[in-house]
């Protein structure tokens, strides 16, 4: 390795050293044992290898010295033939030592990542709806990129590093005061020169590290806003182009001027080392030279030690910011574990019980519910804030009962924000109550399994969400073994057949970001064949035509009656006219049920359901005024 490496990697180490030097717990590391575990055999094999590659590195400018002695002393060239031969066979074994090393190093931290990603991602999907309402989804999946990524290195580069320079360290200092302890000693006095300005530059060059980091990921953040379906309309319509041009070239600016003056400060940190070592090396070479000429040591051990100066200077510095290294490594473990600390609100009991098989009626009983608080079901890391509200929300369900017998029809009605959403939440579990109980099949949903509650409840919410994937893709998310004509049955009763047929790919188009590619009743009936295919026996229509103009609704009603047939349903609205045929209406108030009925009682009763009907139609009407009397 040369001085200017050398030099790099000191700016390199030193810039990183910088950064948070947090203690970390010994049950974090039997945590990170826990993982390496798996993989110790590959683990032992890659330190054995980097031991032996350490070993190595120290024995070519021993060699070389050797050679460099034998042409001075006039040996004969046999000599210097076993020794060059030597030092290639040597250059060989090192070449196939450093693949097979990179191939493990590599096998290790892939096989880590593997196994953190996946357990992030597994834990994440358990986690609460009021968990992903409040994380900022940027920084959940840096967790699951960046700091995953962090903890490999714990493996890849701190583990190898360490040995293979502590290795090198050893032999090099061993085979250098052999060779003359005094150039030795004078090497290691000028260290502190080597090192010290890499610490001081360092900082500097973190600190500009990290602002540039910061205007990046505002970069980033702006970018991901505006380039999506919704947020490029909105910038369109009322954010100006001209203004987000403007704040985006201030940040991409800076983010240049610190690109500048950081490449300046790396160069003339960068030349002040690579001078010093220079330095170094002249020292080397005039004491050494002084001595070979007074007799007193060999030309090739000054050679030898010039070019142990290298293997001695890179090790010393990597090893003074290893600590450092192992533990922002574990730091980024620590954040690894802190999701996976973070406990699901919602757990499948042990004797969890699947739906009874047949009709399934839906009760609820003296329900009471309040949404959890910020502490229970979020970290302030993963919102940007200092700390987490641990004030338990108001409670938005009051005594809320009611009960749908199998194939009937319940409708809940009311102003906004009034509860009925909450209560479609609690029926899936997405949410558990705080009191009370919610029964499927007469059974509680915390005593049943989550796949048999997936299997028996289906619900369309109002926004009609799709993954920007193909048509066919969204369908099989309702049922990945649907055939070919499965698909086209549910599309041809939703009314969206012939549009998938006039698409060009057919079920293969793509539907765009959220399904953008499609007009909203064309999106929302989409939603309304996927749930067709997953036939549940439950299904809960949340404001399913709450944005469509009076042609889209007309289809998507038409779809909505097919996927209501023969089904225990509960049914959201704001548009009184579509739940006029519900077997019971249920009108919702501050959390609490203050109205029951079917539409001609609770018209006649004159209460708050006639005051909702009045504010949607013409009161002036002749037949509505028959329709109130």
């Amino acid at each position: 390795m040369s001085m200017d490496v050398t030099a790099r990697n000191a700016m390199y180490n030193a810039m990183h050293a910088q950064q948070d030097r947090r203690p970390f717990s010994r049950a974090t590391l039997r945590r990170v044992a826990g993982y390496a575990r798996p993989h110790r055999s590959h683990i032992l094999w890659f330190v054995l290898l980097s031991i032996v590659t350490a070993a190595l590195a120290v024995a070519t400018p021993v060699l070389a010295g050797r050679v460099v002695d034998a042409i001075v002393a006039g040996d004969d060239v046999r000599v210097v033939v076993v020794l060059a031969s030597a030092i290639a066979a040597i250059a060989l074994f090192e070449a196939g030592m450093a693949v097979l090393t990179r191939w493990l190093s590599a096998s290790i931290g892939e096989d880590l990542i593997l196994d953190l990603r996946t357990a992030v991602f597994d834990h994440v999907q358990r986690m609460p709806i009021a968990f992903f309402t409040r994380t900022r989804t940027g920084a959940l999946v840096s967790r699951l990129n960046n700091d995953v990524i962090g903890a490999q290195r714990a493996f890849s580069n701190t583990l190898s590093g360490v040995v293979g320079n502590l290795v090198t360290l050893a032999i090099t200092l061993v085979v250098m005061v052999n060779i003359s302890w005094q150039i030795t000693l004078l090497s290691l006095l000028l260290l502190p020169v080597f090192v010290i300005p890499a610490r001081r530059m360092g900082t500097r060059l973190a600190q500009l590290s990290r602002e540039a980091a910061n205007y990046n990921s505002m970069m980033s953040t702006q970018m991901t806003e505006r380039f999506s379906a919704p947020g490029a309309t909105l910038v369109k319509l009322f954010g100006r182009p001209s203004m987000e041009s403007a704040e985006f070239a201030v940040r991409a600016r800076r983010v240049r001027d610190i690109g500048v003056r950081t490449a300046m400060l790396q160069s003339v940190f960068v030349t002040a080392l690579t001078l010093v070592s220079a330095l170094a090396l002249a020292l080397v070479y005039g004491l050494g030279g002084y001595y070979a000429l007074r007799g007193q040591l060999e030309a090739g051990a000054v050679v030898s030690l010039a070019l142990l100066l290298t293997r001695l200077y890179s090790p010393l510095t990597s090893l003074a910011s290893a600590r450092v290294d192992v533990m922002s490594a574990m730091v980024s473990f620590e954040r690894v574990f802190e999701i996976l600390d973070l406990k699901p609100l919602i757990a499948e009991k042990p004797d969890a019980v699947d739906v009874p098989e047949g009709p399934a009626s839906v009760e609820f009983r003296s329900v009471g519910f309040a949404y959890p608080s910020a502490d229970k079901v979020s970290l302030a890391s993963l919102e940007e804030v200092a700390g987490l509200d641990t004030r338990g929300g108001a409670t938005v369900l009051h005594d809320v009962s009611f009960r749908v017998e199998p194939g009937r029809m319940v409708a809940l009605v009311g102003s906004s924000g009034a509860g009925k959403s909450t209560i479609a939440q609690l029926l899936p579990r997405l949410y558990d109550v705080d009191s009370g109980a919610v029964l499927v099949g007469g059974v509680d949903v915390r005593d049943l399994t989550a796949d048999s509650i997936r299997a028996t409840v289906g619900m369309v919410t109002q926004d009609g969400h799709l993954f920007h994937e193909s048509v066919r893709a969204n369908l099989l998310l309702a049922r990945p073994d649907a055939t070919e004509d499965d698909l086209w049955d549910v599309l041809r009763r939703a009314n969206l057949a012939s549009l998938i047929e006039s698409l060009p790919d057919g079920l293969d188009t793509v539907v765009g970001e959220r399904g953008y590619r499609l007009s909203g009743g064309e999106r929302q009936r989409l939603t309304i064949a996927r749930l067709l295919l997953a036939q549940p026996r439950v299904v809960i229509l949340d404001e399913a035509t709450a944005h469509l103009d009076s042609t889209s609704e007309a289809a998507v009603q038409d779809a909505l009656g097919e996927a209501l047939e023969g089904r225990t349903a509960v049914v959201i609205a704001h548009r009184l006219s579509t739940i006029r045929a519900a077997d019971q209406i249920l009108v919702v108030e501050d959390g609490r049920i203050v109205e029951r009925g079917n539409h001609t009682e609770l018209l006649a009763a004159g209460g708050r359901y006639t005051e909702l009907y009045r504010t949607q139609f013409d009161t002036g009407s002749p037949v509505l005024t028959e329709v109130l009397r």
